[in-house]
């Protein structure tokens, strides 16, 4: 009987994941435990996607802001450090400057303007127009920012950021001066030891700031990359993929997982007979058109996969099919033809115009993000998600 689904995505419940858990296994007996009671089947190729929180969880990768606070006056210096282009986020990014501030006498904060790098706004285009300010090359101290916008309340959290990281700064015990600017260099005349907090674009603006003569710069993927006594840490992406865990600590990105994933595969198959796949995944790739957020705040959607996920999605696109190549036929005889193209197809269909418009990102990324929608960050108690028929077509 010829199925009349598609791609299924399916929210896991889970216990509640402590450090030292067997995480593969409690991973594998939740998703079979879930096929018992909701009567389906896994099947070939299925993937099995965890969110990177529980397994940071597992590993215990947490530090507190005393270690950050180490870290940094260890490689900054501990006297002016310059803190530039930080995400606005009380989750990703709050407790991270605690730390830093506890590191240093003085931070000159710059926020770039008129949204950080995800997308977060600190003001409206609009009110940007009408100022008469040039983002490109204005640089604004805090009176000038005031003076031109008042403040400026985040569309979603109620939250002034400009005022609430200034205060996160003077409460940790430093002198704070607050700036507005683009481009990486204007920090250099307040200070030459720097610690620039952009996540996707970080190498550009390491290099842009050390061409330019600064003395020491860090990027967040260079603090906590070892252990700060007996700290957690994150070898590749220091406090890139951090998150708030208490007032004083952070969860980190987890540390490297392909044992996990790998493990995690080799008990499913056995437990269930199918050949699946597994992945780790943080934020997913996508954009609020309401809030103008950019979710990706980790370094990468997936940090470890097993094999079966590499690669990018080799598809036709079945309306282009249907309006040009069959546009005489319907019925049978266009489901007939359309099911015959796609299963003589060969080879990479790139340049083809009847791929044009499919999606060319990485497997991981595209089901990283609808695993992210699926889990939510909330209390739906579901860190692991089953993804079924993800790499069938018209024809299965």
């Amino acid at each position: 009987m010829e199925r009349k689904t598609g791609t299924i995505s399916r929210g896991i419940r889970c216990p509640i994941i402590r450090q030292g858990d067997n995480l593969p296994q409690i991973v594998c007996d939740s998703v079979i435990a879930a096929a018992e009671s909701d009567g389906f089947e896994l099947r070939d190729k299925d993937v099995i996607a965890v969110t990177e929180s529980i397994v940071a969880r597992s590993q215990g990768n947490y530090a507190s802001v005393d270690a950050i606070a180490k870290d940094v006056k260890a490689k900054l210096g501990g006297e002016t450090v310059g803190v530039i282009f930080p995400i606005l986020s009380r989750n990703r990014f709050a407790i991270c400057l605690k730390g830093i501030a506890m590191g240093a006498k003085k931070v000159v904060l710059m926020l770039s303007y008129p949204s950080d790098e995800v997308g977060n706004h600190l003001i409206t285009l609009d009110q940007l127009d009408e100022s008469g300010a040039n983002p490109y090359s204005d640089v604004l101290t805090l009176e000038k920012y005031r003076e031109l916008f008042g403040e400026n309340k985040h569309e979603f959290t109620g939250v002034d950021y400009v005022e609430y990281y200034g205060n996160i700064v003077k409460e940790a015990g430093a002198e704070v001066e607050i700036i507005f600017a683009n481009n990486a260099k204007a920090i250099l005349n307040y200070t030459d030891c720097v610690i620039n907090c952009d996540i996707h674009t970080r190498a550009r603006t390491k290099r842009i700031l050390k061409a330019a003569g600064a003395k020491a710069v860090c990027g967040l993927d260079d603090i906590l990359t070892s252990s700060v006594d007996g700290s957690g840490f994150n070898e590749s992406y220091g406090l890139l993929g951090s998150n708030k865990s208490t007032e004083d600590t952070i969860k980190l990105f987890p540390r490297e997982c392909n044992d996990f994933v790998n493990e995690t595969q080799k008990l499913l198959i056995a437990a269930s007979g199918k050949n699946v796949e597994v992945m780790v995944y943080g934020d997913g790739a996508f954009k609020d058109p309401q809030g103008k957020i950019w979710e990706l705040a980790d370094p990468v959607v997936s940090p470890a996969y097993t094999d079966g996920l590499c690669g990018t999605p080799n598809e036709l696109k079945l309306k282009y099919l249907a309006d040009n190549d069959f546009k005489d036929l319907s019925g049978d005889a266009l489901k007939d033809a359309i099911s015959k193209k796609i299963s003589e197809k060969e080879g990479s269909l790139v340049g083809n115009m009847a791929s044009q418009g499919t999606t060319p990102r990485k497997f991981t990324d595209l089901i990283g993000s609808l695993c992210d929608l699926t889990s939510g960050s909330g209390d739906k108690g579901t860190p692991v998600v089953l993804i079924q028929g993800y790499f069938d077509n018209y024809t299965n």
